[in-house]
C-alpha cells in the first residue's frame, strides 16, 4: 500500500488524527492526557507549530495545525514518538502505539476551518460520551467557550476569526451542528479528503497541484496512486472551447455534451453552468439529461467525449 501523501509548506494547515495500534486505547489516565497536552506544548515551543484545535478520545486523537515552517512530518514525528515513549514506559511494554503513520490531511483553512472545528468538538457528542460539546473537558471546546483560560501554546485567535471574531456566533454554529450529531454533513467531504490528503475546493486543490506538487506528478515512482487522485477541474470556458472543436461550434449538441461533462465530471453545480451559459439552471438541467440520454444510445459520441475530458484532465 502507498504511503500517505505528505504536502508540507510555509503556512500549512492541517487536520491530524491518530489512533492507537488495533484500535486500542492510548489515553488509560487524566494523567495520560495532561501528558500529552505537555507534549503539545513542547512541540509547539520546540517547532513553532500553532496548535489551534485538540481532541483527546479513547482510542485517538485530533489535531488542527498549522505549520510557519514546512516540517509536519518532523513535528509529528517528534509528537507521537514523545507520548508512545511516556506510554510504553509506563505500561512496562514495548512496540507501536500507534496505528500506521498518522493521518495528516491539508486543509483549506478559509473554507473549511470553521466546520472541521464544530466537527471536532461534536466528536464525544457523536460517541456518546457526552451529550454536549462543551461538556467534554479534553477538546479545545471551553477554551472557545470562555470556560477556561486557553494555554499559552494554544492559538484560539485564528479559528474565532472564521466565526468573524464572535464568541456568540461560534457557540451558535456549535448549536446548530448539534442537530447533525449522528451524520456530520462534513462526513463525506472527509472521506474523500482521507483518500486525497487534502479538503478544499477544486481552486484549492488545483493549487496545490500545480504549486507543491508539479514535480511529483511526472515521477511514476512517486506515490502516483495518491497523487493521481488530486482532480483538476477545467474552467466552464475550457469545457465548451474543446466541445466546439470536437463537434462544432455551432452544433446545439456541443454545449449539451459541454454541459454533461462540466456538470458529471467536472462537479459543477447546475446555477454555476446556468450563469455561464446564460440560461436557467432548469434549463441547464434539461441539456444535461438530453446529453446523458444522446450519449446513452450513441458509441461514437461516448468515445468523443471520453477523449475530449482526457483532454482537459491533461491541460
Amino acid at each position: 500500500m502507498p504511503r500517505p501523501l505528505r504536502i508540507e509548506y510555509t503556512g500549512a494547515f492541517y487536520h491530524i488524527y491518530s489512533r492507537g495500534n488495533r484500535k486500542q486505547s492510548i489515553f488509560l489516565s487524566e494523567e495520560d492526557r495532561y501528558y500529552f497536552l505537555r507534549v503539545l506544548y513542547e512541540a509547539n515551543d520546540r517547532f513553532g507549530v500553532r496548535v489551534h484545535v485538540y481532541c483527546l478520545m479513547g482510542n485517538h486523537y485530533h489535531l488542527i495545525l498549522e505549520t510557519p515552517e514546512p516540517n509536519i512530518s518532523q513535528v509529528m514525528h517528534f509528537i507521537n514518538a514523545s507520548y508512545a515513549i511516556y506510554l510504553n514506559k509506563k505500561r512496562e511494554m514495548c512496540g507501536h502505539l500507534f496505528q500506521g503513520r498518522f493521518q495528516a490531511i491539508l486543509i483549506q483553512a478559509d473554507a473549511y476551518a470553521r466546520a472541521l472545528t464544530i466537527y471536532i468538538h461534536g466528536n464525544p457528542v457523536r460517541r456518546k460520551i457526552v451529550e454536549r460539546p462543551e461538556h467534554y473537558p479534553w477538546s479545545t471546546c471551553q477554551d472557545y467557550y470562555g470556560m477556561r483560560r486557553p494555554p499559552s501554546w494554544l492559538d484560539t485567535e485564528v479559528i474565532l476569526g472564521t466565526f468573524g471574531d464572535s464568541l456568540d456566533f461560534l457557540k451558535l454554529e456549535h448549536e446548530r451542528q448539534l442537530l447533525f450529531a449522528d451524520e456530520s454533513p462534513l462526513k463525506e467531504e472527509l472521506a474523500k479528503a482521507s483518500r486525497i490528503g487534502i479538503l478544499g475546493d477544486d481552486e484549492f486543490i488545483d493549487k496545490i497541484r500545480r504549486t507543491y506538487l508539479a514535480e511529483a506528478m511526472e515521477n511514476p515512482d512517486v506515490e502516483l496512486r495518491e497523487l493521481r487522485r488530486l482532480r483538476v477541474r477545467p474552467e466552464l470556458s475550457d469545457i465548451k472551447k474543446q466541445l466546439d472543436t470536437e463537434l462544432g461550434g455551432k452544433n446545439k449538441l456541443a454545449r449539451r455534451c459541454a454541459i454533461l461533462l462540466a456538470h458529471k465530471h467536472a462537479d459543477y453545480k447546475l446555477r454555476e453552468i446556468g450563469e455561464f451559459f446564460g440560461i436557467s439552471p432548469a434549463a441547464a438541467s434539461m441539456s444535461y439529461r438530453k446529453a446523458a440520454k444522446e450519449v446513452l444510445g450513441n458509441e461514437t459520441l461516448r468515445r468523443v467525449l471520453d477523449n475530449a475530458w482526457s483532454h482537459l484532465r491533461r491541460t
